[in-house]
């Protein structure tokens, strides 16, 4: 049995999930915003206690790679690897959109509108910019994940021949800018841990892990820092 515990921190949702054999059986979550840093920890210690455990007894940790908020992607991934450096345990990268793609799938299972509509999760980034990516309904990604400013003409190409869901936080702007027959949207499904749980479970079976002293979450763009406002 393959006991795993996964990590989310790419956007104001912070949770921690426990599953076994690719099934969750925990998880413990906070939308509440600016504050993975004072949860997380807490979050993975007070579930592990409900179980009985330690992180001796975990197979190994599962991170949510980003993209997504560049402070959030460094708390989780500081953690993940200090837990792995104190455990020797793996660690399994899985891409944000990715995970929420398997949550979508799992969420819908065979009642998409149409078996053959396209998925494109989307997390909200600044303005009118979006994290996208482009997969099938078998989780072949089609397009890479990238950050793109959505205009009028994004993605009418396709549009025009497939039906495609847009979900996650990104998709309210999509609808927005997209208004298409072809076009339906999902925004009830957001990054949280217990998405990764089959794709890290797999990926664990396949001892696909990361370089725990050197890998870096997926940010896509650089770090803006902004200076806060003077209140005097």
């Amino acid at each position: 049995m393959i006991r795993l515990l996964h990590i989310e921190t790419a956007t104001p949702v912070c949770s921690v999930a426990l599953s076994l054999d690719g099934e969750v059986f925990e998880e413990l979550s906070s939308g509440e915003e600016q504050n993975h840093a004072t949860h997380l920890t807490v979050f993975i210690q007070k579930m592990l206690d409900k179980h009985g455990l330690s992180v001796s007894n975990l197979d190994g940790i599962s991170l949510s790679m980003g993209p997504g908020s560049y402070t959030g992607l460094r708390i989780g991934a500081s953690v993940a690897k200090g837990l792995s450096f104190g455990s020797d345990k793996p660690v399994i990268g899985v891409g944000t959109l990715h995970a929420l793609t398997a949550g979508l799938l799992s969420k819908y299972k065979t009642d998409l509108p149409d078996e053959n509509s396209l998925l494109c999760p989307m997390l909200d980034a600044r303005r009118d910019e979006v994290y996208s990516a482009l997969f099938d309904q078998h989780m072949k990604e089609l397009q890479p994940v990238k950050a793109e400013i959505l205009t009028p003409d994004s993605y009418q190409q396709l549009l025009t021949r497939n039906r495609i869901c847009f979900f996650g936080s990104g998709s309210v702007k999509a609808k927005r800018i997209l208004p298409h027959q072809n076009a339906f949207f999902d925004y009830e499904i957001f990054p949280a841990a217990r998405h990764q749980a089959s794709l890290a479970y797999l990926d664990f079976q396949k001892k696909k892990f990361l370089n725990v002293a050197y890998f870096e979450p997926d940010y896509l763009k650089a770090f803006i820092a902004t200076r806060p406002k003077n209140k005097f």
